[in-house]
């Protein structure tokens, strides 16, 4: 009989259950678990607190996991995979080393992977001539001043197979792709390595990356799923031989079926034939799924192809200054009085010679979320008017935030909901996607034993 391994994911984003990893762990047997806590926002937010803070810049959420069930996992044996490093894999793993010092834990390794941070190396790839050209608009990155915030390298998951090689029980990284958390373990256990199987691979991260939105949540028919209370979240169960399959806890709530699976695989996806990972080219248009029983889904039939000779890179910059804001227009006539306040508003803030570059007026409860496929709630019994404005001048933007109020006494009848105070200018941070030759990024894994 094939050897077969349990790898659960219990954390699909930072802001995720905090409780769901320690039941994870405690409501049945996995060999690994994940925890993916990245996205391109996040990466830029680390950052921030990094400059603020050199020893922070990092997801603390998964510190404080290990802090309650370190003395478990070193009983059991299950591994942790977590790209929680952020920007500071370093002071992640610093923080994880203090807590296994206050459990009196001994013989525990620690790996983390770098190499993705490229914020300190924007000069020198400048001055190699590289362009970082956005993957959207084909502008070069150094083509004009840029405050830049971070910029991360979608990292292969060749380092955490290292990581887990040298017999880490705890793997940190910083920028890697969301199914390397759940491929890493696989290539490790069993070595996998043709394009088929780590085309697999890549599927069932795929599969498990964003937590339970595969068990049930965020379901289509979401009447027909039991007990959305204890939603299990997802476990991939993948053997030698190449049979994979995506089940959960016995016992818990949700459901697993052709139709959950089916929706996670497409979300975020754009070319089906061609899902580009650092690590190959898996083509979703192969695969195929089938029920295996309750709660059980087995993934087949998937084809990979050659990478490509790129890695992606995540760079996020300050793109000016944004301030929104939002009023309760009630009663009757409230979508036309809610039309008339932002007519107000933009008159009074151009009296005062505010214009700005970008502005927006949303009129939630009249049909916003499907405009253009749901008739307009002209009749709507109230509107939240949600309202805001975007420049490059941060004084303009707070100067928005002084007019909300005054339509409470100044504006028409029946308005409600302000609270919080006035709105006030945040920066807007910008995405850009480019490509950069891999040759000139290297993978660092660094085990250390506690």
């Amino acid at each position: 009989m094939a050897r077969t391994i349990r790898i659960g994911n219990a954390q699909g984003f930072w802001g995720d259950s905090v409780d769901e990893p320690v039941r994870m762990l405690e409501l049945g047997h996995v060999d690994y678990i994940t925890m993916d806590y990245l996205a391109e926002l996040t990466m830029s937010i680390m950052q921030r607190q990094k400059l603020k803070d050199p020893k922070r810049g990092y997801a603390y959420d998964f510190v404080q996991f290990i802090d309650r069930v370190l003395p478990t996992l070193m009983e059991k044996g299950t591994k942790v995979i977590a790209n929680a490093g952020g920007v500071n894999p370093e002071s992640c793993r610093d923080a994880l080393l203090e807590v296994a010092k206050k459990h009196g834990v001994t013989g525990l390794k620690i790996g983390i992977v770098t190499g993705d941070d490229i914020m300190g190396r924007l000069d020198e790839f400048r001055e190699k001539g590289e362009k970082l050209a956005n993957m959207d608009t084909g502008e070069g990155l150094f083509d004009a001043e840029r405050q830049i915030m971070s910029a991360n390298v979608y990292m292969p998951t060749n380092g955490i197979v290292e990581a887990l090689d040298q017999g880490a029980q705890i793997v940190v990284t910083g920028r890697g792709t969301d199914p390397g958390l759940v491929l890493g373990p696989i290539m490790h256990e069993f070595g996998w390595n043709t394009l088929d199987q780590m085309a697999l691979g890549t599927v069932g991260g795929h599969i498990l990356e964003c937590g339970a939105q595969c068990t049930g949540g965020n379901f289509t028919r979401w009447q027909e799923v039991p007990d959305m209370t204890n939603i299990g979240y997802p476990i991939c169960e993948v053997s030698e031989d190449g049979k994979m399959v995506i089940t959960k806890h016995d016992g818990t709530g949700g459901l697993v079926t052709v139709d959950t699976v089916a929706e996670q695989l497409l979300y975020e996806m754009g070319d089906p034939e061609n899902y580009i990972t650092p690590d190959c080219v898996a083509q979703f248009s192969t695969i195929q799924l089938s029920r295996e029983g309750k709660d059980r889904v087995l993934v087949s039939g998937v084809k990979g192809k050659d990478a490509t000779p790129f890695y992606k890179v995540s760079i996020s910059y300050l793109n000016g200054y944004k301030a929104i804001a939002a009023l309760t227009v009630s009663g009757p006539d409230a979508y036309a009085k809610a039309q008339k306040c932002a007519e107000v508003l933009f008159g009074r803030l151009e009296r005062a010679g505010c214009v700005y570059a970008e502005k927006n007026v949303e009129y939630l409860g009249t049909g916003v979320c499907h405009e253009g496929i749901v008739p307009t709630a002209e009749d709507a019994p109230e509107v939240v008017m949600r309202i805001g404005v975007k420049d490059p001048d941060k004084k303009k933007v707070n100067r928005f935030g002084m007019e909300i109020a005054p339509l409470v006494t100044a504006g028409p009848p029946g308005i409600t909901g302000f609270a919080g105070g006035r709105p006030k200018a945040s920066e807007i941070v910008a995405y850009w996607p480019a490509l950069i030759k891999k040759e000139l990024i290297d993978v660092k894994v660094d085990v250390v034993e506690v």
